[in-house]
């Protein structure tokens, strides 16, 4: 583990370039370029709100607002696990040399995006402000903490299923549809007011559900977010970073044969 952090720490200038190449070649050779990345967010979030504002009725003040203030974090979580599952597939030519410090490639799939989601986040500003929501200092204050817990716990799992992808080829496809099922289980298109009693308890067994209320709650609510969520997001960040770094750390020697 300490000699993936000495990698990340000595390769940054490397894993930089690499994140700028990656954003570039994303948009290259579209109309739209950088805009894509308010677009795709903003698409998604209008047919979340026609389905479930207008045909299943669920009815909440400024529904839309509430669904994007979810569902931007969930997009950087989601499309950091699809891409970062098959980094070191898909650069195998990289993965193979003796030197190349692999540890780098499931780094720059996760920051890739996390550039994607700070872009779509004036975005976010100025959709609130006109919807005339409040934002005060729970956005402030607890905006950066929740960014980097969840920087650990996206990076940890793309760690774990880039490690396994190598051997399993089935992670990839398993991971997809695990992920359809995970955003359902979020509070993301619907409020966690209207779960039954009976059933809250899996809310709080949820990592990327707590995620999802604390984002809520500092940007749409404007209230902090509950304690011991912080607390539980914190030590769970933490411990799936570090059974992530250290699986992979065990399986990395091997990849090159595996390739």
């Amino acid at each position: 583990m300490l000699t993936i952090f000495k990698n990340i720490y000595l390769f940054r200038e490397l894993i930089l370039n690499l994140v700028l190449r990656e954003v570039q070649m994303r948009y290259r050779r579209t109309f739209f370029g950088f805009l894509w990345s308010f677009l795709n967010p903003l698409l998604l979030m209008m047919v979340y709100t026609l389905v479930f504002s207008l045909f299943v009725r669920i009815k909440m003040e400024n529904y839309s607002s509430f669904v994007f203030c979810g569902l931007l974090p969930w997009i950087w979580f989601t499309s950091s696990l699809n891409d970062g599952v098959n980094s070191l597939i898909s650069n195998a030519q990289l993965v193979t040399k003796t030197y190349f410090p692999v540890e780098i490639l499931p780094v720059v799939s996760v920051l890739t995006h996390l550039v994607n989601y700070l872009f779509s986040l004036p975005l976010l500003i100025m959709f609130l402000m006109f919807n005339k929501i409040s934002l005060g200092l729970p956005l402030l204050i607890c905006f950066i903490p929740l960014l980097l817990f969840q920087f650990l716990f996206t990076q940890g799992l793309v760690f774990i299923t880039a490690a396994l992808n190598v051997y399993f080829r089935d992670v990839q496809h398993i991971l997809g549809n695990l992920l359809t099922l995970w955003f359902f289980l979020c509070p993301i298109i619907y409020p966690f007011s209207i779960i039954p009693e009976k059933y809250k308890f899996l809310i709080y067994l949820n990592p990327m559900a707590l995620f999802s209320m604390a984002y809520q709650n500092i940007s749409f609510f404007n209230r902090y977010p509950e304690l011991p969520s912080f607390i539980t997001l914190l030590s769970v960040s933490s411990t799936i970073f570090f059974i992530g770094s250290a699986l992979f750390s065990r399986l990395k020697p091997v990849f090159a044969e595996e390739l």
